[in-house]
Protein backbone atom coordinates (compact mmCIF):
# COMPACT_ATOMS: atom_id res chain seq x y z
CA UNK A 1 0.00 0.00 0.00
CA UNK A 2 1.47 3.27 -1.00
CA UNK A 3 0.94 5.84 2.29
CA UNK A 4 1.52 8.70 0.46
CA UNK A 5 3.67 10.29 2.33
CA UNK A 6 6.77 10.27 -0.05
CA UNK A 7 8.33 14.12 0.51
CA UNK A 8 6.41 15.14 3.54
CA UNK A 9 8.16 16.73 6.37
CA UNK A 10 8.21 14.24 9.94
CA UNK A 11 9.17 15.94 13.04
CA UNK A 12 9.83 13.89 15.53
CA UNK A 13 10.81 14.04 19.30
CA UNK A 14 12.71 11.77 21.42
CA UNK A 15 14.12 9.78 18.24
CA UNK A 16 17.47 8.87 19.59
CA UNK A 17 16.56 5.25 20.45
CA UNK A 18 12.93 3.13 21.10
CA UNK A 19 10.14 4.04 19.76
CA UNK A 20 11.44 7.32 18.51
CA UNK A 21 14.52 5.46 16.81
CA UNK A 22 11.17 2.80 14.83
CA UNK A 23 9.61 6.01 14.15
CA UNK A 24 12.33 7.35 11.95
CA UNK A 25 13.14 4.22 10.19
CA UNK A 26 9.24 3.94 9.07
CA UNK A 27 8.75 7.37 8.07
CA UNK A 28 12.56 7.62 6.04
CA UNK A 29 11.46 4.17 4.73
CA UNK A 30 7.78 6.07 2.94
CA UNK A 31 10.31 8.53 1.46
CA UNK A 32 9.74 11.30 4.21
CA UNK A 33 12.11 14.15 5.14
CA UNK A 34 12.74 14.29 8.93
CA UNK A 35 13.77 16.75 11.71
CA UNK A 36 14.82 14.90 14.36
CA UNK A 37 14.91 15.97 18.23
CA UNK A 38 16.74 14.77 20.99
CA UNK A 39 18.88 15.23 23.90
CA UNK A 40 21.48 12.96 22.64
CA UNK A 41 23.14 14.42 19.61
CA UNK A 42 25.40 11.95 19.04
CA UNK A 43 22.93 9.16 18.11
CA UNK A 44 20.67 11.59 16.09
CA UNK A 45 23.84 12.13 14.16
CA UNK A 46 24.77 8.35 13.46
CA UNK A 47 20.82 7.74 12.79
CA UNK A 48 20.28 10.45 10.42
CA UNK A 49 23.51 9.52 8.48
CA UNK A 50 22.49 5.70 8.17
CA UNK A 51 19.40 6.93 6.94
CA UNK A 52 20.55 9.65 4.68
CA UNK A 53 22.89 6.27 3.08
CA UNK A 54 19.81 3.96 2.79
CA UNK A 55 16.90 6.15 1.37
CA UNK A 56 18.28 9.09 -0.01
CA UNK A 57 16.03 11.46 2.30
CA UNK A 58 16.88 14.52 4.06
CA UNK A 59 17.31 14.30 7.76
CA UNK A 60 18.02 17.10 9.99
CA UNK A 61 18.71 16.71 14.00
CA UNK A 62 18.52 19.56 16.34
CA UNK A 63 19.85 18.03 20.20
CA UNK A 64 17.26 19.70 22.20
CA UNK A 65 15.64 19.58 25.57
CA UNK A 66 12.17 19.41 25.45
CA UNK A 67 11.93 20.44 28.80
CA UNK A 68 13.64 23.66 28.46
CA UNK A 69 12.08 27.33 28.54
CA UNK A 70 11.45 27.85 24.94
CA UNK A 71 12.43 24.52 23.60
CA UNK A 72 9.13 24.34 21.44
CA UNK A 73 9.36 27.46 20.02
CA UNK A 74 13.35 26.85 18.97
CA UNK A 75 12.23 23.78 17.22
CA UNK A 76 9.45 25.20 15.67
CA UNK A 77 11.69 27.73 14.27
CA UNK A 78 14.71 25.19 13.39
CA UNK A 79 11.83 22.95 11.87
CA UNK A 80 9.97 25.52 9.75
CA UNK A 81 7.11 24.08 7.50
CA UNK A 82 5.91 20.60 8.43
CA UNK A 83 3.93 18.41 7.62
CA UNK A 84 3.54 15.97 10.10
CA UNK A 85 4.62 16.26 13.75
CA UNK A 86 4.83 13.43 16.22
CA UNK A 87 5.16 13.48 20.00
CA UNK A 88 7.00 11.07 21.21
CA UNK A 89 9.77 12.40 23.57
CA UNK A 90 9.96 11.85 27.52
CA UNK A 91 9.19 8.69 29.93
CA UNK A 92 7.37 9.70 33.31
CA UNK A 93 8.90 7.63 35.80
CA UNK A 94 7.08 4.74 37.55
CA UNK A 95 6.52 4.32 41.01
CA UNK A 96 3.44 4.53 43.51
CA UNK A 97 2.72 8.55 45.06
CA UNK A 98 5.69 8.32 47.85
CA UNK A 99 8.52 6.31 45.72
CA UNK A 100 7.81 9.06 42.84
CA UNK A 101 7.78 12.79 44.92
CA UNK A 102 6.80 16.33 43.16
CA UNK A 103 10.02 17.13 42.03
CA UNK A 104 10.78 13.97 40.06
CA UNK A 105 6.56 13.82 39.19
CA UNK A 106 6.98 17.65 37.51
CA UNK A 107 10.26 17.12 35.75
CA UNK A 108 8.45 13.80 34.00
CA UNK A 109 5.34 15.66 32.93
CA UNK A 110 7.77 19.15 31.98
CA UNK A 111 8.84 16.93 28.87
CA UNK A 112 5.91 14.34 28.23
CA UNK A 113 2.50 16.71 29.23
CA UNK A 114 3.19 20.19 29.05
CA UNK A 115 6.14 19.42 26.29
CA UNK A 116 3.74 18.08 24.44
CA UNK A 117 1.21 20.58 24.79
CA UNK A 118 3.59 23.23 24.05
CA UNK A 119 4.70 21.53 20.77
CA UNK A 120 0.92 21.25 19.99
CA UNK A 121 0.57 24.96 20.99
CA UNK A 122 3.39 25.48 18.60
CA UNK A 123 2.81 23.92 15.32
CA UNK A 124 -0.96 24.06 14.97
CA UNK A 125 -0.30 27.09 14.67
CA UNK A 126 2.02 26.91 11.94
CA UNK A 127 -0.05 23.89 10.32
CA UNK A 128 -3.40 26.01 10.08
CA UNK A 129 -1.64 28.88 8.58
CA UNK A 130 -0.02 26.33 5.93
CA UNK A 131 -3.40 25.15 5.10
CA UNK A 132 -3.09 21.59 6.92
CA UNK A 133 -0.80 19.21 9.12
CA UNK A 134 -1.19 15.73 10.91
CA UNK A 135 -0.30 15.66 15.01
CA UNK A 136 0.40 12.41 16.86
CA UNK A 137 0.93 12.00 20.21
CA UNK A 138 2.56 8.95 21.52
CA UNK A 139 0.61 8.48 24.94
CA UNK A 140 1.09 4.57 26.31
CA UNK A 141 -2.01 2.87 27.65
CA UNK A 142 -1.38 3.41 31.26
CA UNK A 143 -3.92 6.33 30.71
CA UNK A 144 -6.18 3.41 29.98
CA UNK A 145 -4.94 1.13 33.21
CA UNK A 146 -4.49 3.31 35.95
CA UNK A 147 -1.86 1.69 38.05
CA UNK A 148 -1.08 2.35 41.91
CA UNK A 149 2.37 1.56 40.76
CA UNK A 150 2.91 4.18 37.97
CA UNK A 151 1.01 6.63 39.25
CA UNK A 152 2.62 10.03 37.60
CA UNK A 153 2.91 7.71 34.47
CA UNK A 154 -1.57 6.77 34.50
CA UNK A 155 -1.92 9.80 35.94
CA UNK A 156 0.00 12.25 32.80
CA UNK A 157 -0.92 9.37 29.92
CA UNK A 158 -4.62 9.99 31.20
CA UNK A 159 -4.51 13.93 30.72
CA UNK A 160 -2.33 13.42 27.19
CA UNK A 161 -5.62 11.29 25.85
CA UNK A 162 -8.41 14.12 27.05
CA UNK A 163 -6.08 16.68 25.44
CA UNK A 164 -5.53 14.47 22.21
CA UNK A 165 -9.86 14.29 22.29
CA UNK A 166 -10.27 17.85 23.17
CA UNK A 167 -7.96 19.31 20.27
CA UNK A 168 -8.78 16.89 17.44
CA UNK A 169 -12.50 16.91 18.05
CA UNK A 170 -12.02 20.68 16.23
CA UNK A 171 -8.81 20.36 14.24
CA UNK A 172 -10.01 19.32 11.04
CA UNK A 173 -12.04 22.22 10.51
CA UNK A 174 -8.15 23.91 10.68
CA UNK A 175 -7.18 21.08 8.08
CA UNK A 176 -5.29 19.42 10.81
CA UNK A 177 -5.79 16.09 12.47
CA UNK A 178 -4.39 15.63 15.67
CA UNK A 179 -4.91 11.79 17.28
CA UNK A 180 -3.64 10.22 20.95
CA UNK A 181 -1.78 6.40 20.24
CA UNK A 182 -1.51 4.33 22.83
CA UNK A 183 1.01 1.60 23.16
CA UNK A 184 1.29 -0.76 25.36
CA UNK A 185 4.25 -2.84 26.97
CA UNK A 186 6.41 -2.04 23.69
CA UNK A 187 10.12 -4.01 23.57
CA UNK A 188 12.56 -1.81 24.52
CA UNK A 189 15.30 -1.36 27.22
CA UNK A 190 12.45 1.34 29.44
CA UNK A 191 10.33 -2.02 29.70
CA UNK A 192 12.81 -4.37 30.56
CA UNK A 193 14.09 -2.15 33.08
CA UNK A 194 10.22 -1.96 34.69
CA UNK A 195 9.76 -5.42 34.55
CA UNK A 196 13.05 -6.29 36.23
CA UNK A 197 11.98 -4.06 38.75
CA UNK A 198 8.79 -5.17 39.38
CA UNK A 199 10.46 -8.42 39.64
CA UNK A 200 12.66 -7.23 42.51
CA UNK A 201 9.51 -6.42 44.48
CA UNK A 202 7.81 -9.53 43.94
CA UNK A 203 9.98 -12.14 44.13
CA UNK A 204 13.57 -10.32 45.08
CA UNK A 205 15.07 -11.77 41.63
CA UNK A 206 14.72 -9.50 38.64
CA UNK A 207 16.14 -12.52 36.53
CA UNK A 208 12.75 -13.40 36.80
CA UNK A 209 11.39 -10.54 34.58
CA UNK A 210 10.94 -12.78 31.77
CA UNK A 211 7.80 -14.42 33.86
CA UNK A 212 5.92 -11.26 33.62
CA UNK A 213 6.79 -10.90 30.23
CA UNK A 214 5.55 -13.95 29.15
CA UNK A 215 2.53 -13.39 30.54
CA UNK A 216 1.63 -10.56 28.31
CA UNK A 217 -0.50 -11.49 25.02
CA UNK A 218 1.31 -13.68 22.74
CA UNK A 219 3.75 -13.95 25.64
CA UNK A 220 5.75 -10.93 24.61
CA UNK A 221 5.55 -6.99 24.74
CA UNK A 222 5.05 -5.65 20.83
CA UNK A 223 7.66 -4.84 18.69
CA UNK A 224 8.91 -1.44 17.97
CA UNK A 225 7.98 -1.92 14.43
CA UNK A 226 4.12 -3.10 15.38
CA UNK A 227 4.22 0.54 16.54
CA UNK A 228 5.69 2.55 14.35
CA UNK A 229 3.99 1.17 11.13
CA UNK A 230 0.86 2.44 12.85
CA UNK A 231 1.82 5.35 12.98
CA UNK A 232 2.73 6.07 9.87
CA UNK A 233 -1.02 4.95 8.76
CA UNK A 234 -2.20 7.32 10.84
CA UNK A 235 0.11 10.41 9.30
CA UNK A 236 -0.99 9.49 5.59
CA UNK A 237 -3.83 10.13 3.83
CA UNK A 238 -4.78 6.43 3.75
CA UNK A 239 -6.02 7.67 7.48
CA UNK A 240 -7.52 11.31 6.33
CA UNK A 241 -10.93 10.87 8.32
CA UNK A 242 -9.59 10.05 11.51
CA UNK A 243 -8.74 12.88 14.21
CA UNK A 244 -9.75 13.38 18.13
CA UNK A 245 -9.44 9.80 18.83
CA UNK A 246 -7.38 7.38 20.83
CA UNK A 247 -5.88 4.11 19.06
CA UNK A 248 -4.80 1.84 21.16
CA UNK A 249 -2.08 -1.18 20.24
CA UNK A 250 -1.18 -3.26 23.27
CA UNK A 251 -2.68 -6.84 22.45
CA UNK A 252 -5.83 -6.99 24.07
CA UNK A 253 -4.53 -6.01 27.44
CA UNK A 254 -7.27 -3.09 27.61
CA UNK A 255 -9.81 -4.62 26.68
CA UNK A 256 -9.19 -8.08 28.82
CA UNK A 257 -10.07 -5.75 31.99
CA UNK A 258 -12.57 -7.15 34.41
CA UNK A 259 -14.49 -6.17 37.27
Amino acid sequence: MDLQLRGQKVVITGASQGIGEGLAEVFAEEGCNLHLVARSGDKLTRLAERLRDQHGITVVVQEQDIAAKGAAGAIGKAAGRVDVLVNNAGAIPGGDLWQVDGERWREGWEVKVFGYIDLCREFYAAMKAAGGGVILNNIGNGGENTDFRYIAGSTGNAALMAFSRALGGRSLDDGIRVLGINPGPVATDRIVNIMKKRAREQWDDESRYVELLAAYPLGRAASVREVADLFAFLASPRSAYTSGTIITVDGGITSRRSI
